[in-house]
């Protein structure tokens, strides 16, 4: 491993190609260190949030709640972890709570941040911060899911069954999922000392 990061290119240009209610698509003129230029073009969303959360929510140790929502991208239903945008004038904490609150009927006493994931960030600006919600208690808020959502009590040990199943996919989940569930074994096997 080096101690020199590479040189960031330079921006030469930035230019709006294409805007929609959620969607910004930005081309970028960029001069590397070795004096090539490219552009590039990136997806980003409007702005109107600082972010998305998604959030893995257990009830019990060896449990998480998944929701299974249509998915307009692969026009199919999907089983994922509850997500959302984070809404101005929120942190991650109320704007993870919320959305679980919204899509699961549960609330957290709990929550922490896990990792912070992006998806194709050579083409997306887009980060989501992972939270791991526990000592649930029930509470729904009404959200803005065109249909009720489904929630599923899924033991978090069998991933892989998941992972084996077509309507388990997302990226961001599974590798959420797969955090979660080795910090959890880890507290289970160190106990935090008070």
């Amino acid at each position: 491993m080096t101690d020199h990061a590479p040189r960031k290119p330079q921006v030469l240009a930035r230019r709006s190609v294409a805007r929609s209610r959620l969607f910004h698509v930005e081309e970028m003129e960029l001069r590397f260190a070795n004096g090539a230029e490219r552009t590039f073009e990136r997806l980003g969303g409007t702005g109107r949030g600082i972010g998305a959360v998604m959030i893995v929510a257990m009830p019990d140790p060896e449990h998480v709640l998944l929701i299974r929502e249509y998915a307009a991208g692969v026009e199919d239903y999907a089983l994922t972890l509850p997500k959302g945008l984070v809404d101005p004038g929120e942190d991650l904490v109320t704007a993870a709570n919320r959305e679980l609150m919204e899509e699961c009927g549960f609330g957290a006493h709990r929550l922490e941040p896990l990792v912070e994931l992006t998806l194709a960030p050579n083409y997306m600006r887009h980060r989501m911060q992972v939270m791991l919600a526990t000592d649930l208690y029930p509470r729904r808020l009404p959200g803005d899911e065109p249909e009720p959502l489904i929630v599923e009590t899924h033991a978090i040990d069998e991933i892989g069954a998941l992972l084996a199943r077509e309507d388990f996919h997302e990226a961001r989940a599974i590798a959420a999922l797969y955090i979660a569930r080795d910090k959890v074994r880890n507290e289970a096997v160190t106990p935090t000392l008070w």
